[in-house]
């Protein structure tokens, strides 16, 4: 067993990445020395940050909610994370070895880490920690199937996987549905509904819930932090405000309202028709960062929509342009393109499926109806108000449907609510949801079978001849025949690729926006 870097296959598509990387806005200081600050200057004790929704829950493993990763991640870290070149890169793991054929990964951890209850990190934690998200995280269960870890000693784990792939570093230190660590009896201790203690070991532990109001963070005085440069996810965190504040700010023109006058510090998911006024605010900074596809997903397999027929109508209807302008206002903050990945990631972007995108073709659409024998049929999209662009996307189909014959419902949910009757599919047809990006094409909740249903054993062998690829170039084949059959069946479809824009107080320092608002270095003026 030795050492080894990643092959090409991960190497390019890490490089490819950089370019997309470079592009992202981040806020002007990321400084957080108190020794360089002004003498004179004072700092709040608390940051104040309004979200757009209130998260399902805190446990990473089990949801794709960005507002719970996003909150989740000051408190738990992971073996692995990303740097803003989104290179995997140690946080409490020090160092992989992977062995010659591929199928093992023993991972040396960083001794005298401490959870928030006082209790060292050792590798009875991790391995609980890690086989539960192995059977937790959709994604894990799909890509990493009959994988285990196991203790070596101490401050050594192994993880064993079934067949070599290209992408298992990159599953782990990936942020959605991200692999927490936490103490062996918090883990021990969960239900099918998840944990019930938020213990990690990030710089930030949990203070309190107040239910539909905030989540109160406290500074972890003895947190040891990482060494080097703040990059992404990775680095120094400083944890300069004592407390960090997440606000539940569902209603737009509040959350608007409050980053104006100072009640809030950070506001996320802000409106595209508040742009403008926002950005003559003196008194404001707008951020805006490549944030990833909106995307339809038809339910294929209750329903109307289990019939293939019905489905391509749906697709022959829509007409692209016409939704994005509803949700998101400003032509200079989204373009369309059938691809699911971001479109600057030269080692995934195709536009296979084209022929199936931004049809815009009412007539044809009516045609196919005909053939499959509507007859007035209801079906029902579901949607959340608490993410604008969602809502305002699902009204414009529902017109559009409406228009080519079909008796189209729209039902409305709170976000929790919303991602717990997405998993009963005898109640939706269609929804639409803001999808991040992903760094690979296994990782899309597009073919995730947990995600609205999907289960086909083509797509299946089609994800694992993309991991499996002996070069970069027959992965990407892959993926192409692959999209182009997911536009095919009709099981989803991107309607267009979106900036997401972040409002934040121009006293603010040491803040940045890579994949998600950074805040544990952050502080502001008073």
């Amino acid at each position: 067993m030795k050492l080894r870097k990643m092959n090409l296959l991960v190497f390019i598509l890490l490089l490819s990445m950089v370019i997309t990387a470079c592009s992202k806005d981040n806020a002007t200081d990321t400084g957080t020395d108190k020794e360089t600050a002004p003498a004179q200057q004072e700092y709040k004790d608390e940051l104040n940050i309004a979200l757009t929704a209130q998260p399902p829950t805190l446990d990473s493993a089990v949801t794709v909610s960005a507002v719970a990763l996003d909150t989740a991640g000051n408190i738990f870290e992971q073996l692995y994370t990303l740097n803003a070149a989104y290179e995997p890169v140690p946080v409490l793991a020090k160092s992989y070895e992977r062995s010659d054929d591929g199928l093992t990964y023993t991972f040396i951890l960083r001794q005298g880490v401490k959870f928030h209850n006082g209790k060292e990190m050792t590798s009875e934690d991790v391995v609980a920690s890690m086989n539960r998200w192995l059977i937790t995280s959709s994604r894990a269960k799909v890509l990493l199937v009959d994988a285990k870890f196991e203790a070596v000693d101490s401050y050594t784990v192994k993880l064993t996987v079934k067949q070599a792939t290209s992408d298992i570093l990159i599953l782990i230190a990936s942020q959605a549905q991200f692999p927490s660590i936490m103490p062996k009896e918090v883990v021990d201790s969960a239900t099918a509904e998840g944990i019930q203690e938020y213990i990690g070991t990030g710089p930030y532990k949990f203070q309190e819930w107040k239910q539909d109001q905030y989540i109160h963070l406290v500074r972890y005085d003895d947190y040891q932090s990482g060494e080097g440069e703040p990059s992404g996810f990775y680095g120094s965190k400083a944890a300069p405000t004592a407390n960090l504040y997440f606000h539940f700010v569902t209603d737009h023109a509040t959350r608007i309202a409050g980053i104006k006058t100072g009640k809030y510090d950070i506001a996320d998911s802000i409106p595209i028709e508040n742009y403008d006024e926002l950005e003559a605010d003196k008194n404001v900074n707008l951020l805006s960062f490549p944030g990833g596809a909106l995307t339809a997903f038809l339910n294929t397999t209750e329903g109307l929509l289990a019939d293939i027929k019905y489905r391509q109508a749906i697709l022959a209807a829509l007409d692209n342009e016409e939704i994005m302008l509803a949700s998101f206002a400003k032509p200079e903050l989204y373009s369309l393109a059938p691809g699911y990945l971001n479109t600057n990631q030269v080692q995934w972007t195709t536009d296979a499926g084209k022929d199936y995108y931004n049809q815009a073709n009412p007539e044809k659409a009516k045609q196919l109806l005909k053939e499959a024998g509507y007859n007035g049929e209801e079906i029902t999209l579901l949607t959340t108000k608490d993410y604008a662009e969602m809502y305002s996307a699902t009204l414009v189909i529902q017109e559009q449907l409406r228009k080519i014959g079909m008796n189209v419902k729209v039902d409305s949910y709170d976000f929790p609510t919303f991602l717990e009757t997405k998993n009963d599919r005898s109640k939706w047809d269609l929804f639409v949801a803001s999808t991040g990006y992903q760094l690979t094409p296994p990782q899309l909740l597009a073919v995730n079978p947990d995600w609205a249903g999907l289960s086909d054993e083509k797509v299946k062998n089609a994800l694992a001849s993309i991991r499996g690829a002996a070069t970069p170039e027959e992965a990407k084949k892959e993926w192409e025949k692959l999209q182009a059959y997911l536009y095919e069946i009709g099981s989803s479809t991107v309607i267009g690729h979106y900036n997401g824009v972040v409002a934040t107080t121009k006293k603010l320092e040491g803040f940045e926006l890579f994949e998600a608002p950074i805040v544990w270095n952050a502080r502001v003026a008073k």
